[in-house]
């Protein structure tokens, strides 16, 4: 075996068990009514997250899903509000904070990272500044957004960004676009959608289907499996248009004053 091929194999063997760290939920089988948004965002988040170092804070971190994903960081801490709409039961979270202030000193953070956060934030121009703060200059920050999606951990749900908003508003507050990109594109955005309204739907407010158990196991352990796994062999065929999709992935890194 030359040593490239070894470096592959290292590299296949190393993703095989980053994906085994991550939790199925957040990185799913073609079983998951969620599959093409999560899987999505797991590979994105995968490809970007070496590009973060030092002490990272993983801001509105939940149970820490990407942790392992983060190889290059020296200490990771996660920082979340415990407010209406999101149970914190069982999570791996640090630190609150009161959803005004973070509770660090002035460059604390070589990075930042924050998935599926921002538009849970009504006061999201307020607290930029404050993620700005507390990281060091040069330092690099992950997002990930929502951007077609239903409402979610109501009625904390306030905004769906466009990359335009999220351009402006990071860079009036100090930070300058590295990377902005997009997970999915517009079939696999619908196709995400129609298994998400069938499951969320059929299986739990369609009178008389709902409370027919065998329905909810034939549409969850059948259909859904069916759905994803045709989609995922016929998708390559379909034109590809980006201008509706599921996530918004950017990075930026902390300019100077």
């Amino acid at each position: 075996m030359n040593p490239a091929d070894s470096l592959r194999v290292v590299w296949f063997f190393h993703l095989f068990l980053l994906m085994n760290m991550v939790p199925a939920n957040f990185n799913p089988t073609f079983s998951h009514p969620l599959y093409f948004i999560r899987k999505g965002l797991f590979r994105k988040i995968s490809f970007y997250a070496p590009q973060l170092k030092g002490r990272l804070m993983d801001f509105g971190c939940g149970e820490k899903p990407y942790q392992s994903l983060f190889n290059n960081v020296s200490e990771y801490i996660g920082l979340d509000y415990d407010g209406e709409g999101h149970n914190h039961a069982n999570e791996r979270i640090d630190i609150y904070y009161d959803g005004v202030t973070i509770p660090f000193p002035d460059q604390h953070f070589d990075s930042v990272f924050s998935s599926e956060v921002f538009e849970h934030l009504f006061t999201l121009p307020q607290l930029l500044p404050q993620i700005n703060r507390v990281m060091k200059v040069g330092g690099q920050l992950l997002i990930t957004c929502p951007f077609a999606w239903e409402e979610h951990e109501i009625p904390i749900d306030f905004a769906r960004y466009t990359r335009f908003a999220l351009t402006d508003l990071l860079e009036k507050n100090g930070f300058k676009i590295l990377v902005v990109d997009k997970n999915g594109h517009f079939v696999s955005a619908l196709h995400q959608l129609l298994v998400l309204y069938i499951v969320d739907h059929w299986m739990h407010k369609v009178p008389v289907l709902s409370n027919w158990n065998f329905f909810k196991k034939l549409i969850r352990h059948g259909l859904v499996p069916i759905m994803n796994a045709g989609f995922y062999l016929v998708e390559p065929l379909w034109p590809k248009s980006d201008r509706f999709y599921l996530n918004t992935i950017v990075v930026a890194e902390k300019q100077s004053p």
